[in-house]
């Protein structure tokens, strides 16, 4: 798997993601984030199952549709603290879920992030399964949301957090106390006591 940083958010990179394999495509076109992503250049794009019509050529200005890209994510630093950088958007393509790309891409991110002299990445997640991909990659709750519900995880950008069972299990019982499908449900019931995943290392 290659890892590319596509540019800081200063230099303006753009991503055109097909919208119909990825959540948040849009949010990758912008200019004000930097972006990041994990490449696969040997495996073929498999068809879609997914009737939408395809994403149209749009402005000259935008590059070409990504068609290798299996996972993305945007960052850009703290608006009140310049050591500081936030992760913003996280995708993984739908048919490369569940192989731990995610966790990957937010783990090589953060060491870019750290030679470059961060010292904090810090992320917002509104599920229980982003929660716990943030764990595989060294992220710990901070005990803290965002007004809009999410739960603020951080890591030092130089190396994974150290996290308690407590801690990490109290971000899950804020998931626990909304109001949650049953797929979500069924997850923080089997996570129950449970100590915090193992930080899957490159």
């Amino acid at each position: 798997m290659d890892f590319a940083l596509l540019g800081w958010p200063e230099e303006g990179p753009r991503l055109r993601l097909d919208y119909r394999r990825f959540s948040y495509a849009g949010k990758f076109v912008t200019a004000q984030t930097g972006k990041t992503v994990l490449r696969d250049t040997e495996t073929p794009l498999p068809p879609l199952d997914d009737e939408r019509p395809p994403p149209t050529g749009g402005p000259d200005s935008l590059p070409p549709l990504a068609e290798d890209v299996v996972a993305a994510v945007a960052f850009n630093e703290d608006r009140t603290d310049p050591t500081t950088l936030w992760f913003r958007y996280v995708t993984v393509r739908r048919d490369r879920r569940g192989e731990g790309l995610g966790p990957e891409l937010l783990r090589r991110t953060a060491e870019a992030a750290a030679s470059r002299g961060y010292e904090t990445v810090r992320i917002a997640t509104n599920n229980p399964f982003a929660y716990e991909a943030c764990h595989k990659a060294g992220f710990g709750f901070t005990g803290r949301e965002t007004g809009m519900a999410e739960l603020v995880l951080e890591r030092p950008a130089a190396a994974p957090a150290s996290v308690s069972r407590e801690t990490y299990q109290s971000g899950l019982d804020r998931y626990r106390a909304r109001d949650l499908g049953e797929r979500e449900q069924a997850f923080l019931a089997a996570r129950e006591g449970a100590d915090p995943p193992t930080v899957e290392r490159g």
